[in-house]
């Protein structure tokens, strides 16, 4: 009865024979863009060797900032596969001093059993160093050739070991016949995954041009960084200012394993935010005819949020009220309420956060009252 013809093919018929595409949503090249558009600058011709850049992840200096005001002895708040606490801790471990190194820890962080009780351990006690702990599959095959291991032995043990089946003893006996040290090969059993070095090398590109942008584009990054990847950004929050957010963020710090999803992405938005407060930027209050719909606008020595940054107004009635206004002014909340097209509990929200500055409940007051 369907109007939808449907052919059903077996599997291994068509396996070999198709192409397939795995296509991953990714927040990276939205937030260059809208940096790209904010700052002018080309996100190609950032240099992947900007000291200052390099500093951030090892140091606070380049933000104006010390340790203990930030509560972080790195400054990587807000930067892609190296804001999260585990991989401060890393950094924090190893110091970084170059491009390649933080590939190095972008393989570690997306491993499984590569850092913890493995690479972890070996540069801690100073077996080995961060250039020569496994951190991607192929350092793998390439050290092992290196030590004048056949190509194909080496290729097939790296196989193994990225997928978490470790070394066979002939490839045990074929890596100690060249000098292999037990502590690698030790290494290598531990080891359930591995990350492709082109991958971490992709991320840390993307990664590096948003952190140059954090020095050097202060205002442009927290832009992006809110409009981008902050969809639990509370502005009636946010911009209490400083106290406020340090009361804030010790609460959820309390809460510890027992936070929320929800919880946990408004603390990572809670400590970009007093970061942005430490060095010298500030939040203004949602507008209801200056804010966007959903962007945050640089204005004023800090940053405007938008109307869907309040917590109960979502995108759509956002960008409802956005197109009453270019209309025309609102006479009252109530004819904002039926122009826009939105609930009362919206204009409550904006109303409580003081959005509608004096504009009156409704025409009749308006003219009579």
């Amino acid at each position: 009865t369907s109007a939808t013809i449907t052919t059903h093919f077996d599997y291994h018929a068509i396996s070999s024979r198709l192409v397939k595409l795995d296509i991953l949503g990714h927040d990276d090249p939205t937030a260059i863009k809208m940096l790209h558009d904010l700052t002018g600058v080309d996100p190609k011709t950032i240099p992947f060797d900007d000291p200052a850049t390099l500093s951030l992840f090892s140091s606070t200096a380049a933000l104006g900032i010390s340790p203990e005001e930030l509560g972080s002895p790195v400054g990587t708040f807000g930067i892609p596969e190296f804001g999260t606490k585990f991989v401060r801790q890393m950094l924090e471990e190893t110091k970084p001093r170059n491009f390649s190194e933080l590939v190095r820890i972008s393989g570690f962080s997306h491993g499984t059993d590569v850092w913890l009780n493995n690479a972890q351990d070996l540069i801690k006690n100073g077996t080995a160093k961060l250039g020569e702990a496994i951190s991607a599959r192929d350092d793998i095959m390439i050290y092992l050739i290196q030590k004048g291991v056949e190509p194909s032995i080496a290729f097939k043990v790296m196989e193994d070991v990225r997928k978490g089946k470790g070394v066979k003893p002939d490839d045990v006996a074929a890596l100690k016949e060249r000098g292999v040290a037990d502590w690698y090969i030790d290494s290598c059993q531990k080891i359930k995954y591995m990350f492709p070095k082109a991958h971490a090398v992709a991320y840390v590109m993307m990664a590096f041009r948003i952190a140059y942008c954090k020095v050097h584009h202060p205002a442009a990054f927290y832009a992006a960084y809110f409009t981008v990847r902050a969809p639990e950004f509370d502005a009636d929050l946010i911009v209490r200012g400083e106290a406020a957010l340090r009361q804030k963020l010790a609460e959820l710090e309390a809460k510890g394993s027992g936070a929320t999803a929800r919880e946990r992405s408004l603390q990572t938005i809670v400590e970009v935010a007093l970061e942005m407060y430490l060095r010298g930027y500030t939040f203004h209050r949602v507008d209801l005819y200056r804010s966007d719909a959903t962007r945050f606008l640089i204005e004023d020595g800090g940053l405007l949020p938008p109307l869907a940054a309040l917590d109960g107004v979502g995108e759509t009635a956002a960008r409802n009220i956005v197109l009453a206004r270019e209309e025309k002014s609102f006479t009252s909340a109530e004819d904002l309420r039926l122009r826009a097209r939105v609930p009362k509990p919206v204009v409550d929200v904006l109303r409580n956060h003081g959005a509608l500055g004096d504009l009156p409940e409704n025409d009749q007051l308006m003219l009579f009252g």
